[in-house]
């Protein structure tokens, strides 16, 4: 048996899987592999089989994709040019919070 390795990243764990993957290990024996090397709490099983079923659609990254929806922030230059001419159009107007 492997000695545990007691210092790790979660990115040196990440890296593992698409390698194994790659190799044509199970999504399980990954699981094992790496528990026994980094640790029981390092990784989930259920992350294990997640990551496999991406890679397996043809994913390349285990990194975050571009999520859609709003945005962060509202501020930018159009949105502040805006507000700016509504003032200056009619200096009374009152913002509700």
């Amino acid at each position: 048996m492997a000695t545990p390795i007691k210092e790790w990243s979660k990115l040196e764990v990440r890296a593992v899987v698409p390698f194994l993957f790659s190799k044509g290990t199970k999504p399980s024996e990954i699981h094992k592999q790496i528990a026994e090397t980094y640790g029981e709490g390092s990784v989930s099983r259920s992350r294990v089989y997640q990551w496999c079923t991406w890679f397996g659609e043809g994913r390349t990254s285990l990194g975050d994709e571009p999520k859609s929806g709003r945005p962060k922030t509202s501020t930018n230059e159009e949105n502040t040019t805006r507000v700016d001419e509504l003032i200056r159009c009619d200096r009374r107007m009152k913002i509700r919070v």
